[in-house]
């Protein structure tokens, strides 16, 4: 059920534009409360975010200077040790710990150029851990793939892609977001071209699959058959935007091409025009390397072995600089401990930063986190994590706890009135089985919160995308984060009362018609990529 808090609680309400404009103007200042007024620490909290903010520093050092923070690079240990020296400068005590390994690897630069029938630098970059080509590039005609049979056919055309590069991804009919089409094209229009776009993706499907393959496991025959590189789109259904994962080939390169110019190869090779492309996709094997989690603490003064902590996973894909996946996420908790470490050095409760490796690939930084320290895990007060995108945190739930509203209530009361009145709680809520770093404590029983922002289009243009780079975090709603996530890490850890425990009994599900079961503890991949 969802319920709003009374002005004891949470108080939801529609606010005309003046009050809207008198709030940022106050903001922009200082806020000053009476619920704040009678909590000094909670006072210290906002002067300290708005009027001495390390926001803007951070983010330039890690996003600008590090770069994406792919699991196994170099620039992922580099962020690590960033982060541990980071905190030490802060006075609080930091390390990284190894919970695995994982297929090490360098990006180098990509260029892609059309040679024939004229020439053309092409948008594009290598996925993640694509083998390398030479120095001097790979150059050959390309081929789209051909309308299958059956699997018989498949191999008897199969040989045709020795010395070509093969496109696997089908030619999309718009390059213009949906939005885009709903504001400026006729209903007719605009329902004709998603009908088209349903049935071509349904056709690509199909054909592929009677293959004897799908889309995944047709690459590594591709390669063994002789392609030269795999070209692939992943579009995000927005202007100019991919989404950038790994690739599947051991030996040949694969490349993501721009929606704009993956489209055009394709036509001119419907036409016959035997577009011949030239690539150079540089990068390292590395090896094998270790993979790690940085955390640092703040020891508390009365219950040390009681801990309060904050959450955010440190990797990205690397087709951008992962500034919304998790790049923010990680800012709004250095921030926060940062604040604290200066306003509340001396908290009840210890306070605990972790910054995880490898979510992307399955939560597996926090899930080695949670197998690997069971005494932390049992006296967890609370969790809060943050991982989707730039935007002001609109919404918490709770995850299934059945006297979260007590808790969570109380500890929301005293955040400002600016920051509170955009957030939705759900009480008692339903336990997170994935999707986030938060997922990992709550399968082990451990009370962790979610703390869900405005969407800023994250979906579309920065959730795993060749566009989630500095300039898309909006800095106002980052810092309101950090406030909030530090205002109530502080509460959470001088609670006079250890947070219950107490699970809801699930519904039942409709597909098994039994009981919803509470989720459980999955292992880590420990050893990745390999």
């Amino acid at each position: 059920m969802k319920r709003a808090l009374s002005n004891n609680y949470l108080k939801f309400k529609h606010v005309n534009s003046l009050s809207l404009f008198c709030s940022a103007i106050l903001l922009s200042f200082t806020i000053s409360l009476s619920a704040q007024e009678k909590d000094p620490i909670v006072q210290a909290i906002v002067d300290e975010a708005y009027g001495n903010s390390q926001l803007k520093v951070l983010a330039h050092e890690l996003l600008d200077d590090i770069g994406p923070r792919l699991v196994g690079t170099p620039q992922m240990q580099q962020a690590h040790d960033w982060a541990v020296e980071k905190y030490k400068s802060w006075g609080v005590y930091a390390e990284n710990q190894q919970w695995g390994q994982w297929k090490g690897w360098e990006r180098g630069i990509t260029h892609i150029d059309m040679i024939s029938p004229r020439v053309q630098t092409l948008k594009g970059t290598q996925l993640a851990w694509s083998p390398s080509t030479s120095a001097k590039g790979v150059t050959a005609e390309l081929m789209i793939l051909p309308e299958i049979r059956d699997s018989i056919s498949f191999q008897r055309w199969l040989p045709q892609v020795k010395g070509k590069f093969v496109m696997v991804a089908m030619k999309q009919p718009t390059g213009r977001p949906d939005e885009n089409w709903k504001e400026y094209a006729t209903p007719e229009s605009f329902e004709k071209m998603k009908n088209e776009r349903e049935t071509t993706s349904k056709t690509w499907k199909e054909n592929i699959e009677r293959s004897g393959y799908n889309s995944r496991s047709i690459i590594p025959v591709l390669e063994k058959a002789g392609a030269v590189g795999i070209l692939d789109n992943y579009w995000s259904k927005g202007f100019g935007v991919d989404k950038i994962f790994g690739a599947r080939t051991k030996k040949i390169p694969t490349v993501d091409i721009d929606l704009e110019d993956y489209t055009m190869l394709f036509r001119m090779a419907e036409h016959g025009d035997n577009p011949r492309i030239h690539i150079v996709a540089r990068s390292k094997d590395l090896g094998v390397v270790p993979t790690l989690n940085t955390t640092a603490s703040i020891k508390g003064t009365e219950k040390p072995d009681e801990y309060v902590i904050l959450s955010a996973h440190f990797d990205s894909w690397d087709g951008a600089t992962g500034a919304t996946d998790n790049g923010t996420g990680t800012l709004v908790m250095m921030e926060a401990m940062r604040i604290l470490k200066k306003v509340y050095p001396r908290p009840k409760r210890t306070i605990l930063v972790g910054h995880w490796g490898s979510e992307e690939q399955g939560l597996n930084g926090s899930r080695a986190f949670v197998a690997d320290h069971p005494d932390i895990v049992k006296n967890i007060q609370a969790v809060f994590n943050q991982d989707n995108g730039t935007g002001r945190v609109t919404s918490i739930n709770g995850a299934g706890f059945l006297q979260s509203y007590d808790y969570l209530s109380r500890w929301l009361n005293a955040v400002p009135d600016t920051i509170r009145r955009h957030i939705e709680t759900t009480f008692p809520g339903k336990p997170a089985r994935g999707g986030s770093d938060n997922a990992s404590f709550v399968a082990a029983g451990a009370p962790a919160f979610n703390l869900s922002s405005l969407s800023w289009d994250y979906g579309i243009y920065t959730w795993h995308t060749n566009r989630d780079s500095y300039d898309k975090i909006v800095f106002d709603d980052v810092q309101s984060n950090a406030v909030l996530t530090a205002i109530l890490v502080y509460l959470a850890s001088e609670d006079t009362s250890k947070t219950s425990r107490e699970k809801i009994i699930l519904p039942i599900d409709d597909k098994t018609g039994k009981p919803q079961t509470w989720p459980v503890p999955r292992e880590p991949e420990r050893k990745g990529g390999m």
